[in-house]
């Protein structure tokens, strides 16, 4: 970081335009910058000078960052900008993974892509720079989009490519999951309420000595339940969990969702609650620090001790305000199923509704035959399939639906 700027750095002039155009990328990064904060970062870097990288970096980086979370973009964003060398081949490379030009392929840092995404924003690739390594240009046929993209929202995640699975995570960090508030038994007071309030119609009434001039009204106070997520990253349920998590991601970050509160814990052999990750905005930072956190990737699975966990410690904080679970898991599980069946019993009787979802719903000759399934599948109120995007979309709807339970009745029978 004591290196020199290289010089092809904009001289005096031309500083104010770079900076500008800077923060108008970290800004389609998702940072919180306005006019202001350039004018001062302008002036941070007239005064400090930047006669070396470090001194630079951190003159912007003190005027754009205002909280923990940016510290990565901004590193990310700052290092392509200010003339990383070829940062437009490597970031081309990340956002086109079938072009390939001199830049290796390495594996994205958190935030990179979403970096590389807002400096390229708006722009189109010279097309004298989109060829093969044998100088034939590389045409890109979008004929099919409309049949492309309805594929990838009925695809199995387990069986999309590296490219899908890149773009079904797009598809994720956009969708919202929205529910309804629930009407609560206390009175809240409104000029049209459709009940007359007698207690503040008669306080009123005290005022004017004991005549009543106006009939007060009132109405139910709203309130907005929580969202518990409970997510199996165990060595069968890996694939689904990852993108899952995406777009668990985006529901705890979606505005206006109606959602008091998001928590998610992770379990394979023991449950982490990772609610702390998911309010970073980034989705790669949050969910690199997730699965630093959850030691348990791609382990084995005690389905029964992870809800006792949960139930015993983490119940009474997380379930209050009619809170709402999605148990994602596969229900494999070789533990005692009497005290599986203890447990989700015990889970369901503390939130409005248990909607366990399923990946290997997917099989259309599926039947609950595994002896975890057995056990957990009497105490949901709803079994659906998580395989797809689809199936996820699908969720939306079964919250709002106290009479939807999926393919439970179903498999129910063949108990």
């Amino acid at each position: 970081m004591s290196e020199t700027l290289p010089p092809d750095l904009p001289d005096q002039p031309k500083l104010a335009q770079n900076i500008t155009h800077f923060a108008r990328a970290l800004r389609k990064a998702g940072l919180l910058i306005g006019p202001g904060r350039v004018v001062d970062a302008v002036e941070a870097v007239a005064a400090a000078g930047f006669t070396s990288r470090q001194d630079f970096y951190w003159a912007l980086h003190a005027c754009f960052v205002s909280k923990p979370e940016h510290r990565v973009i901004f590193a990310q964003v700052f290092r392509l900008y200010w003339r990383d060398p070829r940062f437009l081949e490597h970031m081309m490379a990340m956002l086109m993974p079938s072009v390939r030009g001199v830049q290796e392929e390495q594996p994205a840092k958190p935030g990179e892509k979403r970096a590389a995404e807002a400096l390229l924003d708006g722009t189109q690739p010279d097309p004298e720079d989109i060829k093969s390594e044998d100088g034939t240009e590389i045409e890109f046929d979008a004929s099919l989009t409309m049949s492309g993209e309805e594929r990838l929202r009925t695809l199995d995640f387990e069986q999309m490519s590296t490219t899908e699975v890149a773009a079904a995570k797009r598809v994720l960090s956009q969708m919202s999951l929205p529910v309804q508030p629930l009407k609560s038994r206390r009175l809240i007071a409104a000029p049209r309420g459709q009940r007359p309030d007698w207690r503040r119609t008669l306080r009123d009434a005290a005022r004017y000595g004991g005549e009543i001039q106006t009939i007060a009204r009132a109405k139910r106070r709203v309130r907005w339940p929580n969202l518990v997520v409970i997510c199996d990253i165990s060595g069968s349920m890996s694939q689904y969990s990852r993108i899952i998590l995406h777009f668990l991601h985006a529901v705890s970050n979606a505005k206006g969702a109606g959602w008091a509160k998001v928590h998610g814990f992770t379990f394979g052999t023991r449950l982490t609650n990772i609610t702390r990750h998911l309010a970073q905005r980034d989705v790669d930072a949050a969910l690199a620090a997730a699965g630093a956190e959850a030691q348990d990737w791609e382990g084995g699975t005690r389905i029964g001790e992870c809800l006792h966990e949960f139930n015993r410690d983490w119940s009474r904080r997380v379930m209050g305000h009619g809170a709402v679970v999605l148990l994602i898991t596969d229900g494999l599980d070789r533990d005692d199923p009497v005290a599986l069946a203890k447990e989700m019993q015990r889970l369901q009787l503390s939130a409005r509704r248990l909607i366990w979802i399923n990946p290997l719903l997917r099989w259309q000759g599926f039947a609950p035959k595994a002896q975890g399934i057995r056990a957990m599948l009497p105490h949901v109120d709803s079994f659906r399939a998580g395989h797809s995007i689809n199936s996820l979309e699908d969720l939306a709807r079964v919250i709002t639906s106290p009479d939807d339970h999926g393919e439970k009745q179903r498999l129910m029978a063949l108990l």
